[in-house]
């Protein structure tokens, strides 16, 4: 049980660490600031997914299971969704540097 909790704090940290790299990152680089968007999704979908299954842990409530359910299906599309945009991304980061010269 503790472990999902700190995996939910953990996940949430690294929101806010990627959103601000997001934020941080110039102009002239808009498929790192994709990047930066899709880990910090990643990130969200996992802050999902391990509050849900936390809540199924504590509670044992039927309405807490259908919310729980919602909250680690959804968590599990937002990981996946974008996770595959970061590989997407991370495959363009070399070529943007070479052409802003960075």
């Amino acid at each position: 049980m503790l472990l999902f909790v700190f995996s939910t704090i953990v996940s949430l940290i690294f929101y806010f660490y990627f959103k601000m790299r997001q934020f941080r990152t110039t102009r002239m680089l808009p498929i790192r600031k994709k990047m930066f968007a899709s880990m910090a999704g990643v990130a969200l979908g996992l802050f999902l997914l391990f509050f849900g299954i936390n809540q199924i842990i504590l509670f044992n409530k039927f309405v807490i299971y259908l919310i729980s359910a919602l909250f680690i299906l959804l968590g599990l599309y937002v990981a996946i969704f974008n996770f595959r945009a970061a590989k997407h991304y991370r495959q363009f980061i070399e070529e943007e540097a070479i052409i802003n010269d960075y």
